[in-house]
């Protein structure tokens, strides 16, 4: 890394600038938040400012996936954060065998009235910190079936539901054909969104978000060129999963928003290399790679066009989807894309390119989108590794176009008053700005709740701090 200039070592904005010039990476900045505090009139609400939460998974609910105390934590942070939209809040499994981890919220009969209660909690913590004349608190819940990626119980043992069998992931993750799920099983799982749905509008959200993204059920279905049945092989079967979602949840749960968060394009997975290093798996020279969603056939880039991801986003709108987030890659096979960072996380590897570049993938997606999909309202992500210069970034964004909010996800971990210092104008506190550690992610990859272990002195002062420490030195 040692090739890679720091967001630190810039003490200034013109520094900073200067640096991302010279590594000729784009990534625009200005001063002020004149675009950020702008009110914004979309998906049947006003919102008083442009900043987003991001929804996240904290592996601290209970083993039945009702919110536990770090859940409520949480929670209560992000409707102090000073934003107005949190967009999804948090990834809730809709059935218990879709969970990611064995402490991942659920939203079910079972767990309901507790997410009733803390979603009322959250918009009284709302008015009691900004008052009830500062604007209305939008509160959204992400649906998510983890597919590929699914660790259901406490074992922690990979239990993979596929949409189809892909060789260069079924080798990486000891996937088999046996795991494809049969267009019955789907059924069963569209059939568990709608109900969440109906759900989550009686436990008081705002939205559903949809989840499309990060190499999940919905979002590798997307690429199911090769599978047989109503949910595969073309455009109209690859997104029959998000349709079908969408369409009950306006049938029964009317007057419910919907959104989606999407990976607009994926690459190659990659591995760790020899030296550290992540580097593509091996794929045939010259070969078209198919299953890259919104990628451009080599599996390194970017359709120019993005068009599959435009035909999905012009559907999902077709279909009542009002916002759409824009992410791009998976957190478990492409990392320095998805969640750009300057240090690795425990199963990772060491960044490939400059973790800045990779926030300027985000942006660039995001503004082709706009460009290709007008009137579409589009979050940004990506945002985090920019540290204290986001604000900047963030700014620019909104005033350019390229996207009408900001969203942060980590960010928000280390330092939950971001936004409203942000937007009051106050000196950030540097303290608390979160330098993309990792350990957020470092703790429930060793089976402990998430939290920012570093900045947080809640997380710092826990036992686990002390196992978090000593499973990171056993990894060197």
């Amino acid at each position: 890394m040692s090739e890679y200039f720091k967001v630190t070592s810039c003490k200034t904005l013109d520094a900073f600038r200067g640096e991302l010039e010279k590594a000729k990476i784009d990534i625009g900045l200005a001063e002020g938040t004149q675009h950020l505090a702008s009110p914004i009139q979309c998906a049947g609400h006003r919102f008083a400012n442009r900043w987003a939460i991001l929804p996240m998974e904290g592996w601290d609910c209970m083993a039945d996936g009702t919110p536990g105390e770090f859940t409520r934590r949480r929670w209560l942070h992000f409707a102090q954060s000073g934003a107005k939209l949190l967009f999804g809040t948090e990834a809730a499994a809709v059935i218990h065998s879709g969970r990611s981890n064995p402490r991942q919220l659920m939203i079910a009969d079972h767990t309901m009235p507790a997410l009733r209660e803390l979603v009322t909690q959250m918009r009284a913590t709302h008015r009691n910190q900004f008052g009830s004349d500062s604007g209305e608190l939008v509160i959204g819940l992400q649906l998510t079936h983890s597919g590929r990626f699914s660790h259901p119980n406490e074992a922690m043992k990979l239990e993979p539901k596929t949409a189809y069998a892909h060789v260069l992931l079924d080798e990486k993750f000891h996937c088999s054909p046996a795991d494809v799920v049969s267009d019955g099983e789907l059924d069963d799982i569209v059939e568990h969104f709608i109900h969440a749905a109906e759900l989550a509008q009686e436990a008081g959200f705002d939205f559903v978000d949809i989840k499309h993204a990060h190499g999940y059920l919905g979002h590798e279905l997307l690429t199911s060129y090769d599978r047989s049945g109503r949910y595969g092989g073309s455009f109209e079967n690859r997104t029959r999963f998000f349709t079908s979602i969408a369409d009950g949840i306006k049938a029964n749960s009317p007057g419910l928003g919907i959104a989606s968060r999407v990976s607009l394009f994926d690459i190659f997975p990659f591995v760790k290399g020899a030296d550290g290093t992540g580097i593509p798996m091996h794929w045939p020279a010259g070969k078209p790679y198919p299953y890259a969603f919104g990628g451009d056939g080599t599996g390194k880039g970017m359709d120019p066009d993005l068009k599959e991801t435009v035909q999905l986003i012009e559907l999902m709108r077709k279909h009542g989807a009002e916002l759409i987030c824009a992410t791009i890659g998976s957190p478990y096979y492409n990392v320095h894309m998805q969640r750009p960072a300057y240090y690795p996380v425990s199963d990772g590897y060491q960044m490939p390119e400059h973790p800045l570049y990779n926030v300027s993938r985000h942006l660039a997606a995001a503004r082709r989108i706009k460009e290709l999909c007008p009137g579409v309202r589009l979050i940004a992500s990506g945002l985090t590794c920019l540290q204290e210069y986001l604000p900047n970034a963030a700014e620019y964004a909104i005033a350019h176009g390229i996207a009408d909010f900001a969203g942060i996800g980590r960010m928000v971990l280390s330092y939950p008053e971001f936004c409203a210092d942000v937007l009051a104008g106050k000196t950030l506190n540097r303290c608390r700005i979160c330098r993309t550690f990792g350990d957020c992610t470092n703790a429930p990859r060793a089976g402990m709740i998430s939290g920012c272990y570093p900045l947080d002195p809640f997380y710092k002062e826990k036992p686990e701090a002390v196992r978090l420490r000593e499973c990171k030195k056993a990894l060197r």
